[in-house]
């Protein structure tokens, strides 16, 4: 992470809180030393950012420095935020940090009548991210199917018989209990669904695949929609 990255995570932080925040959590956070954070603090304060506080109390914005906030009603911030924390807690690794770094930046230019409201929001999500071997699978399918990449899966179905399986990935769709792989399968020529935690093994291979206008994830979800 380079200097001017740090320091726009450091000082969306400090606008996300309403209270002191000190070095040594900030350096928590950030995963860096609290020496850099003081550092970061004295650049900060430098360039015209208005911080207040001291070593040892801790860093806060002054009153009225936030940015405007967002053209969001307030129902709306509160459904962003559970998404939010829904992704922190149901999804691979890199959407959960994600999803933490995009809600620091959502709730760094609330007003704090409304930031107050988020923090004590009365729906609650447990959001202990489980690094499971189904998470792992979860973001090795999501960038082969960004990337385009054909996979090579060996998969058990609902009454345990085995069998391996050329698949052109083509997206994910999480069910509340579960998440699914909608593929294009290579042996059936067709479009095919596959639970990932019933996939026991994954390998993303060499070979890239094309998708069309009969072949998207966007045309499968037409083909099973419920009225379809």
């Amino acid at each position: 992470m380079s200097k001017s990255e740090r320091l726009f995570e450091l000082l969306t932080l400090l606008r996300s809180k309403r209270y002191a925040v000190t070095a040594a959590q900030l350096a928590e956070r950030m995963e860096v030393s609290e020496r850099t954070i003081y550092r970061d603090i004295q650049s900060l304060i430098g360039s015209g950012v208005p911080i207040q506080g001291e070593a040892g109390i801790g860093y806060m914005l002054q009153d009225g420095s936030h940015l405007p906030p967002l053209m969001f009603t307030d129902k709306e911030i509160l459904a962003l935020e559970l998404g939010m924390r829904m992704v922190r807690a149901w999804s691979d690794d890199e959407l959960a940090q994600a999803s933490q770094s995009a809600s620091a930046k959502i709730l760094s230019v609330l007003p704090d009548k409304l930031k107050q409201q988020v923090e004590s929001f009365p729906i609650f999500v447990p959001e202990i991210h489980t690094a499971s071997e189904t998470a792992r699978r979860g973001k090795m399918l999501r960038h082969a199917t960004d990337d385009k990449l054909k996979i090579e899966i060996h998969y058990s179905d609902h009454k345990g018989a085995e069998t391996q399986r050329c698949l052109q990935p083509l997206g994910q769709i999480f069910w509340g209990k579960v998440w699914t792989l909608v593929a294009w399968c290579e042996l059936r020529d067709d479009y095919r669904h596959f639970r990932i935690d019933r996939i026991s093994k994954l390998t993303i291979l060499d070979k890239k695949f094309e998708t069309n206008k009969t072949k998207n994830l966007e045309h499968y979800l037409k083909q099973h929609a419920p009225d379809a």
